[in-house]
Parts: C-alpha cells; sequence; structure tokens
C-alpha cells in the first residue's frame, strides 16, 4: 500500500466494522481474554446459522454469564464485579486455582448478570447486551442495577437514562435485554485509533479488544493492562 491509498484509507474509516471483521476480532478478543484472564470465565462465542437465498451464513456473539456482582461494602461509591460461573463446577472443570477474594458470593445481596457482545448491522458497531437477576432467578428493575453500577455510570445513568442504557429486544433471543446505547460509538472508536486504521494491519483484530476497555468500566468489567500492553506491542 503506498502512502496515497494509506491516506485515503485514513479518511475514509468511520470507526465501524463489518460483521466478518467483528466475528474476527470477537475470537482474538475471547482469546487474549482466557490467555490473560486465566481465574476469570471466559467470553463464549455463540453461534448463530442464518439461511438465506444464497449459502448458509454463521452469524455469532459472545456471552459471559453467571457473573455475580458484589457490591462492596467498603466503596459505595463503585462496586466491584466478581466473576464466577458456579466457582466449584469451573474449579473441577478447569483445575486451576481461584483468588478466593475474586470468587466471593455471600448469602445475601448478591444479583447475577449474563453479558453478551452482539454485533448492530444498522450502526455496524458492537453492543454490549446485559440483563441482571436475583439468585432466584427473578430479573433486577434499572432501579436496582444502578446500585450496582460504577459511581460514575451511575451518574451519567441518572443524567440520561434512556439515550444511555435502553431496554430492546435481544436481536437472537427475542426476549427484552437492557444495552448501552450505541450511538456515539463509531466516533469515539476513531478517536482510539486515532483515525488511521491504514498504518495497523492488525487493528481489525483489536477493535474489540479496545471498545470493551472503554464499555466494560460502565459495568464494572475492566479490561486487564495485560491485554492492552499486548495490543500496544503488536501495534507497534
Amino acid at each position: 500500500m503506498d502512502f496515497k491509498d494509506a491516506a485515503k484509507d485514513k479518511i475514509r474509516w468511520d470507526g465501524t466494522i463489518s460483521v466478518n471483521d467483528f466475528s474476527l476480532s470477537a475470537s482474538t478478543f475471547s482469546d487474549k481474554w482466557k490467555m490473560f484472564n486465566p481465574s476469570f470465565p471466559p467470553w463464549l462465542w455463540t453461534a448463530i446459522p442464518k439461511h438465506h437465498l444464497g449459502p448458509p451464513k454463521v452469524e455469532g456473539y459472545l456471552s459471559l454469564e453467571n457473573v455475580c456482582l458484589v457490591k462492596s461494602s467498603e466503596e459505595e461509591e463503585e462496586s466491584d464485579i466478581s466473576l464466577t460461573c458456579k466457582a466449584e463446577s469451573i474449579i473441577s472443570r478447569t483445575e486451576e486455582p481461584f483468588d478466593d477474594a475474586t470468587l466471593v458470593c455471600p448469602e445475601h445481596e448478591v444479583n447475577y448478570y449474563d453479558f453478551h457482545i452482539v454485533y448492530s448491522p444498522s450502526y455496524r458497531v458492537p453492543v454490549l447486551y446485559f440483563r441482571s437477576y436475583h439468585s432466584d432467578g427473578q430479573p433486577l428493575p434499572i432501579s436496582e442495577i444502578e446500585k450496582d453500577l460504577p459511581g460514575h455510570s451511575a451518574e451519567l445513568l441518572l443524567e440520561s437514562k434512556w439515550t444511555f442504557i435502553t431496554q430492546d429486544e435481544h436481536p437472537y433471543l427475542n426476549r427484552p435485554w437492557y444495552k448501552l446505547h450505541p450511538c456515539g460509538t463509531s466516533e469515539w472508536m476513531k478517536l482510539l485509533f486515532h483515525g488511521d486504521t491504514s498504518l495497523n494491519k492488525n487493528f481489525i483484530e483489536q477493535y474489540l479488544v479496545s471498545w470493551f476497555s472503554v464499555v466494560g468500566q460502565v459495568v464494572g468489567l475492566k479490561t486487564p493492562l495485560a491485554i492492552l500492553d499486548n495490543v500496544v506491542s503488536n501495534d507497534s
């Protein structure tokens, strides 16, 4: 690619990705999460076969489920998320030691979350869908979810409730889920990549890692620094 082509790509990229790029980026994100977060439950790819007039097409989404969110008694303004998929079954399956401080689920005041990363064909960006429920399976209303959010997210929710977090039908499960509204995602993704993807051949693979480093913080799911450092080293 010569300089003129690189310049055109830099101007042309609008911060979005295709559905095929999303699948590729999701695979990279899932692998890196598993590599640098071995004690946490993995993000799993759920394939959804699509039958059109042409050849069969497979779409899908990433899921992280049975996440135990424990409100810290020491930090009232911020909530810490403890990741678990029924810890005992995970430990027996993976045979890996877990940090007891991470996988602590007290018998009271525990809410569970399911997170899905789904591609939006209309916005051409990933969207974080989630639902929350008590241990008995009863869904949480938005007023209860608000108490679990980190302080900065709760404040933003109060200022712009239904433009920040909206309730919508899950595109694959056909049930109401909450989602972080994707409006503006493409703009801040351009900022993350400085508007230039032409000189970064790995930007598709890095897209979802970079996206989640911002979006995950909204619900208290932080991206390990090792993943971000790995992205930077691959970019250099």
